[in-house]
C-alpha cells in the first residue's frame, strides 16, 4: 500500500496532499513546483522533466508537463503565496487557502469527451482539460496528434499538467491552492504513519508492533521485550502499562468557503456542501443527498468490489503457489531426465564400443583367412618348384649319359615330361595369382550411424498422470520449404522439413484439384520431398503436409501454392512408345523419330492433357515414300503396332502427298484436299475446353473440326513407317480458330 501513499513527482509519503480533478494527487508543495504561469500571448510554456527532455503538445503552441517536473523544481516569483514552504507536517495550509475565485470551463473542439471538472463554474476556478492522450513514451515529440485547437478559459493565470495522466488544469489567480485538500489521502497517510510510529523501541532488529507502553519511562514494548526488559516485579511493578493510543486523530471536514460541516452531497457537482452553500444559486434544482448516506452507498460499493479484487488476488496468489510448487517439480523432473539422458548416451556408447569390437574380431578374422589361404597357395607353390626342380636336375644328369642306348630308352619320357612340366607350370605358376589381395577391400559404412546421431533429439511425449505408461504425442506440424518447392511442366515439388521434438513415422501430402476444391492425398511415406506428374496445366495447386505416428495425426502445414505451366514443354516418349522393340529410332534428345520397317508404329509424347487448350507441331525431315503418316492424340493403352487412329483409342488423320482424311476407330472419313513433302508442317490443336481436335497443315487449317466430344486424358502421338522422319515442337501458342 506504501506506494499509493507516495507522491508521483517528489516520491515521498503524501504532506498535504490536494486532490486533481483527474483525482489523481499531488503534495500542495509538488503542485506549486509545478504549476507555471499562462500568458495568452505566448502559449502554454514548455515545462523540463528531471532528465531535461520537453513536450510540446498541440499544435497552437499548447505545451504541458511530461513528467510533472523534478521533485525540486522551481517556483514561479508570481505564484500565489510566495515560493511555497515545502512539505509540512501538517495539511491545514491548504485548507485555509483561498478558494473564492471564478471559473470558467474551457472548450476543446479535438476531444470534448475527454474534459473533466469535479466543480462547478462558480466554485474553485479549476477546469482540467487533456492535452493529449498518448503515454508518456511519445514525451519531446514536436507535434502531438489528436490535440485539436485547446483554448484557456479567460481569466486563466496557471496551468498544471497531471504527472501521471497528462491532464492539464488551468486556474485563476488562486493557483493551485483552489484545489482541494484529499482529506481521505491525508488521513491514510496519518493513520499509515502513526501505526509505524508504534512500534517497539527495544528491538534490536525488525522492531515489531509496541502492545504496551510505559506511563512513567515512556518507552514503547512488544510482548518479548516486556518480559524481558520491564519485568513486572521490583520497582518496575508499580509502573503503569497502557495500549499505546494512534497519533491519527478524526477531523471533521468543513466549508471551506462558510466554516460550516459539511452533510449535504450534491450528486449534479459531485461535491460535498453545507447548508449555506445548497442555499446559493449554483445548487438550485441539484439532486442533493445527505453525505453519510452518499458516503454508505459508495463504501458499499466499494467494499463489494473489493471483495470481488480479493477473490481474484487470493486466486493470484494460490495460483503463485502452484507455480513455485510446479517450479520445484521442473528442477526435479529435469535432474531426473538429465540423469535418464545420461544414461541412455552412455548406453549407445557402449553399443558402439561393443560394435567396434565385433568389427575389429572380422577384420582379424578376414586377416586370419587371408594368411592361411595365402601360406596354403605358397606351399603349393613351393612343392611344384621342387618337382619341377627335381626334373631339371634329373634331365641334366641323362644329358651326361654317354651311352646312346641308355639314354634313348628315357629320353622320349623325360621330353614328354618336360614338355608337360612346362604346359602345366604356365598354366599353374606363370599365370597364377594371388587368390586374396593383400589390401582390405572393404570400409566402414559410418554415414547412416553419423545422420542419426545428427538428428539424434528429444521427441514430445503425451502428459500422463503419475503412474502411467509414456508415449509419444502426436507428431508436431511439419514445416514446407519454399525454397526447396518447385513447378516444371504439369508436375509439382513439395518438400518440407521434419516437426522439431516429434516422433514421426510418416508424412501425408494432400494437393487439391487445382481449382480451389477439396484436397486428395497423393503420397504417404517417410520421405520429406515428394514430386507430383499428370497434373493439369495452367492451375494453380495447393499443396498441404501433416505428419504422423502410432499416437495419432498432427496438424496439416501453411498451404503453399504452386502454378503449373501455362504451355506444355514435352517430347517423344521411348517407354510409352513401347521400348527397345517398338522398332521407332529416337534422336535429338527424343524430339525426332524414325523407324526402319513398313508396318506402322505408334509413338507417344511424354505428358498426358486432360483439360486446357494445348497446341504442337511436327516438322517432316524426310518424306521419301509413298506412305500415310498420321498425327494426332491417343489413350495411353492405344495399339502401338497399327495406324493412328485404326482402334477407339486413338484420332487422327493421315495424310499422303496429296489429301488426307480424319480417322478413328478404323472408320475413316471428310477427305480434304492438301498434302505433304519434306519441309511440311503439321499442327494439331487439341481444345479441352471444348473437347474438339482440329489440324493445321502449313499454318492454314486442314478442313472444320475433326473431332469432338473428347473427355478424358490424351497423349500427343504420330505413326509412321519406313521413308518418315519428322521433329515435334512443343510450348507453342495455340493458333486462333475461327470456325468454332
Amino acid at each position: 500500500m506504501e506506494d499509493e501513499l507516495r507522491c508521483p513527482t517528489c516520491k515521498q509519503l503524501y504532506a498535504n496532499p490536494v486532490l486533481l480533478p483527474c483525482f489523481h494527487a499531488l503534495c500542495l508543495g509538488c503542485a506549486l513546483d509545478i504549476q507555471t504561469p499562462y500568458n495568452p500571448g505566448a502559449g502554454l510554456p514548455v515545462t523540463t522533466n528531471g532528465s531535461g527532455a520537453s513536450s510540446t503538445a498541440g499544435h497552437n503552441g499548447l505545451h504541458g508537463t511530461v513528467n510533472g517536473g523534478a521533485a525540486g523544481g522551481t517556483t514561479s516569483g508570481a505564484n500565489p503565496g510566495g515560493p511555497g514552504t515545502r512539505h509540512s507536517s501538517h495539511s491545514s495550509a491548504a485548507s485555509t487557502a483561498s478558494s473564492n475565485t471564478g471559473s470558467e470551463s474551457v472548450t476543446s473542439d479535438q476531444d470534448q469527451s475527454d474534459k473533466v471538472s469535479i466543480f462547478s463554474e462558480a466554485d474553485s476556478g479549476v477546469v482540467c482539460c487533456s492535452n493529449t492522450s498518448r503515454p508518456v513514451s511519445y514525451a519531446g515529440t514536436g507535434m502531438l496528434p489528436g490535440v485539436g485547437n485547446v483554448v484557456a478559459p479567460p481569466g486563466a493565470a496557471y496551468c498544471l499538467t497531471c504527472p501521471l495522466c497528462r491532464k492539464l488544469v488551468f486556474f485563476d489567480d488562486g493557483g493551485v491552492r483552489n484545489l482541494p485538500t484529499y482529506r481521505a489521502m491525508e488521513a491514510i497517510v496519518d493513520r499509515f504513519c502513526a501505526r509505524e510510529a508504534l512500534r517497539c523501541q527495544m528491538c534490536e532488529t525488525d522492531p515489531k508492533v509496541a502492545s504496551l507502553v510505559c506511563e512513567q519511562c515512556e518507552i514503547r514494548y512488544c510482548d518479548a521485550c516486556r518480559e524481558l526488559c520491564h519485568p513486572a516485579r521490583g520497582p518496575l511493578a508499580k509502573h503503569t502499562l497502557v495500549k499505546p493510543r494512534g497519533a491519527a486523530q478524526q477531523r471533521e471536514s468543513v466549508c471551506g468557503e462558510h466554516e460550516e460541516a459539511l452533510s449535504q452531497y450534491c450528486l449534479s457537482c459531485k461535491a460535498p456542501a453545507c447548508g449555506l452553500c445548497l442555499q446559493e444559486q449554483r445548487h438550485q434544482a441539484h439532486d442533493v443527498q445527505s453525505i453519510n448516506v452518499t458516503c454508505k452507498a459508495q463504501k458499499t460499493e466499494l467494499s463489494h468490489n473489493l471483495q470481488q479484487l480479493s477473490e481474484k488476488a487470493r486466486s493470484t496468489t494460490e495460483f503463485i503457489q502452484r507455480l513455485k510448487g510446479m517450479s520445484d517439480k521442473v528442477t526435479e523432473s529435469c535432474m531426473e531426465f538429465e540423469r535418464l539422458v545420461h544414461a541412455q548416451c552412455e548406453a549407445l556408447i557402449q553399443a558402439i564400443h561393443d560394435r567396434r569390437e565385433y568389427l575389429l574380431e572380422a577384420i582379424r578374422m578376414d586377416k586370419d583367412t587371408k594368411i592361411r589361404i595365402l601360406k596354403d597357395q605358397q606351399s603349393n607353390c613351393t612343392g611344384k618348384l621342387q618337382q619341377t626342380t627335381g626334373l631339371i636336375q634329373f634331365c641334366i644328369e641323362a644329358l651326361k649319359e654317354t651311352d646312346s642306348a641308355a639314354f634313348l630308352q628315357v629320353g622320349a619320357m623325360l621330353i614328354n615330361r618336360v614338355a608337360n612340366t612346362d604346359m602345366t607350370w604356365h598354366q599353374e605358376v606363370t599365370n597364377a595369382a594371388p587368390r586374396v589381395s593383400p589390401i582390405v577391400d572393404l570400409t566402414l559404412d559410418d554415414a547412416a550411424l553419423a545422420r542419426a546421431i545428427d538428428n539424434l533429439n528429444f521427441i514430445q511425449m503425451k502428459a500422463v498422470k503419475d503412474g502411467d505408461e509414456r508415449c509419444p504425442a502426436a507428431p508436431m506440424t511439419p514445416t514446407i520449404l519454399p525454397s526447396d518447392c518447385s513447378a516444371e511442366n504439369n508436375s509439382v515439388t513439395v518438400a518440407w522439413q521434419p516437426p522439431n521434438h516429434s516422433f514421426v513415422e510418416g508424412y501425408v501430402l494432400e494437393l487439391d484439384d487445382g481449382s480451389g476444391g477439396e484436397f486428395r492425398e497423393v503420397y504417404c511415406g517417410k520421405e520429406t520431398i515428394c514430386t507430383v506428374d499428370g497434373l493439369h496445366f495452367n492451375s494453380m495447386y495447393n499443396a498441404r503436409v501433416k505428419a504422423f505416428n502410432s499416437a495419432g495425426e498432427g496438424e496439416y502445414s501453411e498451404l503453399i501454392g504452386l502454378q503449373t505451366a501455362e504451355v506444355a514443354w514435352f517430347t517423344f516418349d521411348p517407354v510409352l512408345s513401347g521400348g527397345a522393340g517398338s522398332g521407332l529410332i529416337f534422336s535429338k534428345n527424343n524430339a525426332t523419330v524414325s523407324v526402319e520397317g513398313w508396318e506402322h508404329r505408334v509413338a507417344l509424347g511424354s505428358v498426358g492433357f486432360s483439360r486446357g487448350i494445348h497446341y504442337w507441331e511436327f516438322t517432316i525431315d524426310n518424306y521419301t515414300a509413298d506412305t500415310d503418316p498420321a498425327f494426332g492424340v491417343a489413350r495411353i493403352d492405344v495399339a502401338r503396332n497399327k495406324m493412328l487412329g485404326k482402334d477407339e483409342k486413338s484420332f487422327a488423320m493421315y495424310i499422303d502427298r496429296q489429301r488426307s482424311w480424319f480417322q478413328h476407330n478404323s472408320i475413316h472419313e471428310r477427305r480434304v484436299e492438301g498434302g505433304i513433302t519434306t519441309g511440311s508442317t503439321i499442327g494439331v490443336l487439341l481444345d479441352l475446353e471444348r473437347h474438339t481436335l482440329s489440324f493445321l497443315v502449313n499454318e492454314m487449317p486442314q478442313g472444320s473440326v475433326a473431332f469432338r466430344d473428347l473427355y478424358g486424358v490424351f497423349y500427343p502421338a504420330v505413326s509412321i513407317n519406313r521413308g518418315v522422319t519428322l521433329t515435334m515442337h512443343t510450348a507453342l501458342d495455340a493458333p486462333k480458330m475461327d470456325y468454332f
